[in-house]
């Protein structure tokens, strides 16, 4: 067995040097999704060289065999991809209501069925240089997406994965919708929860209580603010009131870290505290983007969220975020525009 060459080793340091680095410094940004995924294809590659130079036929073996399985397990999940969405779309549908934010994966399933349906039939009603204009735009658009999408999905998992400290001056919770006007719903009782859990335990290490902000306005269909009844349902669940404030004008997750931050300010002027905020863990690392914009220094912890939920819950962040960076994705969207009407523009000269 020969060892690989030193050189062979260095493009996974070098990525993975980088994505630690800009992780550590400042994980609230979406390109550290895309850096943890190009240092992890580094480093399989790397890997995958290692066990072939080993010669080792039952590590390769052993190694082959669970590559296989994976490929098939990503095949499956193709194959029955509009079985799941449609599955899901259901189950959104009858737990959580009619609403058009439950329609996501309805709508992105019968989107996929429409281009399948075109992908087959299309052939025989348009002309042959605009079926493979076609074809290329949806191929690197689909494709496109998928990417991003990807990178989003690395990054909120790696944001979920990362914890702050015990040492928090402030916790903020980030209000959601209340039922019949005045309740806290069980989404919204997650994320109280989650701060009373992390309040808790510092306590429980012997450093001061933080005071924990209840941040949420009142909408047109609600009696009272959320923050209040957030508020209510802290203090009914252990918390002592003294422990506890309210921010009760923000709208947006925006407005949460903004005029929580004022809140703070008012209350510590120029002096340097330590902040974490609550959510969903769907939503934690929108809200993680919206703190660094508030220029509020935070870092989040996100309640868990049925996993039925998820997928739909997911989708509708990643398309706020498209929204969020929609130069790039115009950008990427003319860029595929032109390459697909140069393919067709081929093929009609052709």
């Amino acid at each position: 067995m020969s060892p690989l060459p030193l050189w062979l080793y260095l493009p996974a340091i070098i990525m993975g040097a980088i994505f630690l680095f800009s992780f550590i410094h400042e994980p609230r940004h979406l390109y550290n999704g895309m850096l943890f995924n190009l240092f992890a294809l580094a480093a399989l590659l790397t890997i995958a060289l290692a066990i072939l130079g080993s010669k080792n036929r039952l590590l390769i073996a052993v190694s082959l065999t669970l590559f296989v399985i994976f490929v098939l397990v990503i095949a499956l999940i193709v194959a029955f991809h509009l079985v799941w969405l449609l599955w899901n779309a259901w189950l959104v549908w009858h737990r959580e209501g009619h609403s058009l934010a439950n329609m996501l994966t309805l709508g992105i399933a019968m989107g996929l069925v429409l281009l399948e349906l075109a992908a087959v039939f299309g052939r025989n009603w348009v002309p042959t240089w605009l079926y493979a204009g076609l074809s290329t735009f949806f191929i690197l658009a689909i494709g496109y997406e998928l990417v991003a999408l990807y990178n989003f999905l690395t990054i909120l998992v790696l944001y979920n994965l990362y914890r702050p400290r015990h040492d928090r001056d402030y916790l903020i919770v980030l209000g959601a919708g209340l039922l019949q006007g005045h309740r806290v719903s069980p989404l919204l009782a997650s994320r109280i929860q989650v701060a009373i859990d992390f309040y808790q335990k510092q306590k429980q290490k012997g450093r001061p209580a933080p005071k924990i902000i209840f941040s949420g306005g009142q909408g047109s269909d609600e009696t009272l603010p959320e923050g209040r009844a957030m508020q209510q349902w802290a203090v009914a669940h252990g918390v002592p009131q003294a422990d506890t404030l309210v921010e009760d004008q923000s709208k947006t997750t925006y407005q949460n870290m903004k005029f929580s931050k004022a809140l703070i300010d008012r209350r510590e002027g120029n002096k340097a505290v330590k902040v974490a905020f609550f959510t969903n863990n769907y939503h934690l690392f929108r809200a993680g983007v919206f703190a660094r914009a508030a220029g509020l220094k935070a870092n989040g912890v996100g309640a868990a969220t049925s996993f039925y939920y998820l997928p739909n819950a997911v989708i509708r962040e990643y398309l706020a975020f498209v929204v969020l960076h929609k130069r790039r994705h115009i950008i990427a969207g003319v860029l595929i525009t032109l390459l697909a009407a140069a393919v067709a523009s081929a093929g009609l000269i052709h």
